[in-house]
This record gives structure tokens, C-alpha cells and sequence, in this order.
């Protein structure tokens, strides 16, 4: 039988970093998000659900 794939959720940043704070920034840089509408796909786990709950007025979340 083949694995399950397993979850993955694609963020997307959508407002500027500037006037955020600096605990914010860090977790935006830790989930690889740089500029306005840059893209990443991350594991769907606790861990990256609470980065994403600290930025969820600056961010865009789908899931794949």
C-alpha cells in the first residue's frame, strides 16, 4: 500500500513586515516568508500552526 501523503499548508505573506514586531519578524523569517506574496509550503503540525496563529493578521493560509 502506498503512504498517505501527509498535510502540508501553503502561507503566503500579505502585508508588510514594517511596524510588526520583532518576535514577528523572526517567525515570518522562520517560515521563509521575505517579501509581499512570497510563498512557502510547510508541514501541517502543531508547531507550525502556532508561527502561523503569532502572524495571522499579516498572512494568507490554504491548504495543499
Amino acid at each position: 500500500m502506498a503512504k498517505a501523503k501527509a498535510k502540508e499548508l501553503k502561507i503566503t505573506l500579505v502585508k508588510s513586515k514594517i511596524g510588526a514586531l520583532k518576535d514577528q519578524k523572526a517567525t515570518m523569517e522562520a517560515l521563509g516568508l521575505h517579501k509581499i506574496n512570497s510563498t512557502t509550503v510547510q508541514p501541517d503540525n502543531p508547531c507550525t500552526r502556532g508561527k502561523i496563529f503569532k502572524v495571522k493578521h499579516l498572512v494568507k493560509v490554504e491548504e495543499v
